[in-house]
């Protein structure tokens, strides 16, 4: 089980990156806008920094929905490899077989 501090701290940043999406691909299209003068763009990437940093959704950690675990994470099931294995085995998870050849 991962330290809940490090779970908690992945949620406010999830929390927060939802919060500031909008403001940051505003600021991003008028930064990449070629068609506006240098100051502006310049301006708008002052005002993207200034934003807090655990806002950026690159900043957000796939985690283990059952034991926080943030390596080996399947994307499809929200779940790590080991916690995976162990509910297929009990087959607490539809549609998931354990491969025998």
């Amino acid at each position: 089980m991962a330290k809940l501090s490090s779970v908690e701290k992945n949620n406010r940043r999830r929390k927060m990156s939802q919060q500031f999406e909008a403001r940051r691909m505003k600021l991003k299209a008028t930064i990449y806008n070629r068609e506006l003068t240098p100051e502006d763009r310049f301006e708008a990437t002052l005002k993207l920094a200034a934003l807090p940093r655990n806002g950026a959704k690159i900043r957000i950690r796939n985690r283990c929905e059952v034991s926080g675990r943030s390596r080996g994470v399947y994307r499809k099931f929200k779940m790590s490899r080991i916690a995976l294995r162990e509910l297929g085995s009990l087959g607490l998870i539809p549609g998931l077989t354990k491969a025998s050849w």
